[in-house]
């Protein structure tokens, strides 16, 4: 469960970033939140993985208020979170399988651990034949998946997704988005930040609506663009 209670974020004097938003989101949904650049979508994610502290207002995850966390405690924090980006952000230098490795290295796990459970991450995305190609070899959509196998394999709740789809085809748009389809249908909780609004209305998931900082719509399976 993650829950925003009367949570805002001003970065200097003016407008905030986000005001008084109250959000709750249920262990095992798909939401997608959208907004123009600069309405506040960047910032609420943030401030979901603690990189960012609200100014105002009381935000819990997973039965935890975030303020309570020490800093020490952050990092084991985040294992809640698997966090896939628009650029991939993959290691240019490192093949599919030692991608996906350094994430289980980073966690402390042991080797033996790493050596079974890489092949079935590569396996649900439909990579296992590529484990040994550098990203450079690879697609986009290829890359995003590599990307997706390497937020999930430290089996995190929450799947944060920012603009997973924003530098890929349509074809290749449309695989990522039954990928996580999927990682949702197995209990993950899957959110979306997205430009994508033809993705958004076909999918008929939830849908947070972010303007200026403000909560303007929430809407469950029957999104229509007002605009």
């Amino acid at each position: 469960m993650i829950k925003l209670e009367h949570v805002s974020k001003a970065y200097s004097a003016g407008i905030p970033a986000l005001n008084d938003v109250n959000l709750e989101i249920e262990d095992g949904e798909f939401v997608f939140v959208v907004g123009d650049s600069g309405s506040g979508k960047s910032t609420m994610i943030k401030l979901l993985m603690k990189e960012l502290e609200p100014t105002e207002g009381t935000i819990t995850i997973n039965g935890k208020e975030l303020k309570k966390i020490r800093h020490h405690q952050v990092p084991m924090f985040r294992r809640n979170f698997g966090v896939v980006f628009q650029d991939f952000r993959l290691l240019k230098d490192r093949n599919v399988y030692e991608n996906v490795a350094f994430a289980q290295k980073v966690v402390g796990a042991p080797n033996s651990q790493i050596k079974k459970k890489v092949p079935l991450m590569l396996s649900m995305v439909g990579l296992a034949a590529k484990y040994r190609s550098y990203p450079k070899e690879l697609s986009g959509g290829e890359q995003q998946r590599v990307a997706i196998a390497r937020a999930l394999i430290n089996d995190p709740s929450i799947l944060l997704a920012d603009e997973p789809t924003g530098n890929l085809d349509n074809n290749n748009a449309w695989e990522v988005m039954k990928l996580l389809e999927e990682i949702n249908q197995k209990g993950t909780t899957v959110i979306v930040v997205t430009h994508n609004m033809e993705i958004v209305k076909v999918m008929k998931k939830r849908v947070i609506t972010i303007k200026k900082g403000v909560v303007v719509s929430d809407s469950k399976g029957d999104y229509d663009d007002e605009d």
